[in-house]
C-alpha cells in the first residue's frame, strides 16, 4: 500500500522499535517526524538518510516527551499528524515499596501521559484532515504484568485503555486508534544484554535466549523492528479500517499463556 501524501509523527523514534516504525512507514510512502528528547547532529542526519533513502520529507524535532507543553508542541512543529505513533519509553526495574518515586514520575509521564498530549493536540489536525490514525505502542505488560515493573506495568496498561476510550470518541469519524503489544524486540538495546546474560549464566547466545530471556515467549524468537514497523502499516491501511480500540499483540504466544 502506499501512504503517500499522509505525514506520521513518532516518538522515541531514533532507535530502536520507534525508528523501526518510522522506516517501515517512510518505506510506504509516508512523510515522517523523528523525535527524542538529544538534539544531536546525529538525529538530523537520521532524518536526512531516511528522506534520501525512501524519497519522502523526513526531519527530527526535540521534544522531551516528560513535559506536556513539549510534547503538545512536537505536534505543532510537525504542521501535519495523520498518523501518530506514541512509542516514546521508558523502564525502571525495583519492588513497590523501594521503587523510586522520581523513577515512578518519568515513566508515567513518558509511556503515558505523553500519548495523551500528543493525541490532543493531533486529533484536530486529524479531523481537519478528514484521515487519521493513532498507534500506541504498548507492551504485552500491557495486558499481563510481572514483578518489579509497577510503574510499566501501570503504564502500559494506561495505554490500552487511553486507546479504547480514543477508539470510542472517534468511532464515527475516518479516525481510527489502535495499541500494539510487542513482546521481546530485537533492538540494539536488548542486542547489548545478551552477551552479559552469556556470561552471566555461562550459556551460548542461542540457550541463553531460549533459557532464559525468551521463558514467556513461547515462540522462543524476538519480534524484529521491521514487523512493528509492518504490523503500524497495516493499522494504517484501507485493510484496517474497522479495526479500531483493540490491541494487536506481536508477542510470539505471551499473552496466550
Amino acid at each position: 500500500m502506499t501512504l503517500g501524501g499522509k505525514t506520521a509523527v513518532i516518538t522515541g523514534s531514533n532507535s530502536g522499535i520507534g525508528l523501526g516504525i518510522a522506516r517501515e512507514l517512510a518505506r510506504a510512502g509516508a512523510d515522517v517526524v523523528l523525535n527524542s528528547f538529544t538534539d544531536a547532529p546525529a538525529d538530523h542526519e537520521m532524518a536526512a538518510g531516511l528522506a534520501q533513502e525512501f524519497g519522502v520529507d523526513a526531519r527530527y524535532v526535540k521534544a522531551d516527551m516528560s513535559k506536556p507543553e513539549e510534547a503538545r508542541a512536537l505536534i505543532a512543529e510537525a504542521g501535519a499528524c495523520d498518523i501518530l505513533v506514541n512509542n516514546a519509553g521508558i523502564q525502571c526495574v525495583a519492588p513497590v515499596e523501594e521503587f523510586p518515586i522520581d523513577k515512578w514520575d518519568a515513566i508515567i509521564a513518558i509511556n503515558l501521559s505523553s500519548a495523551f498530549h500528543t493525541t490532543a493536540a493531533a486529533l484536530p489536525l486529524m479531523r481537519a484532515a478528514g484521515w487519521g490514525r493513532v498507534v500506541n505502542i504498548s507492551s504485552a505488560h500491557g495486558l499481563t504484568a510481572s514483578p518489579y515493573k509497577a510503574a510499566y506495568i501501570a503504564a502500559k496498561h494506561g495505554v490500552v485503555g487511553l486507546t479504547k476510550t480514543v477508539a470510542l470518541e472517534t468511532a464515527e469519524e475516518p479516525i481510527t486508534c489502535n495499541a500494539i503489544c510487542p513482546g521481546y524486540v530485537l533492538t540494539p538495546l536488548v542486542e547489548a544484554q545478551i552477551p552479559e546474560q552469556m556470561q552471566v549464566h555461562g550459556m551460548d547466545r542461542e540457550t541463553v535466549l531460549r533459557e532464559v530471556m525468551l521463558t514467556r515467549q513461547p515462540s522462543r524468537e524476538m519480534a524484529s523492528v521491521e514487523q512493528i514497523g509492518g504490523t503500524t502499516v497495516f493499522l494504517c491501511s484501507d485493510a484496517a479500517v474497522q479495526i479500531t480500540g483493540t490491541t494487536i499483540s506481536v508477542d510470539g504466544g505471551w499473552t496466550a499463556l
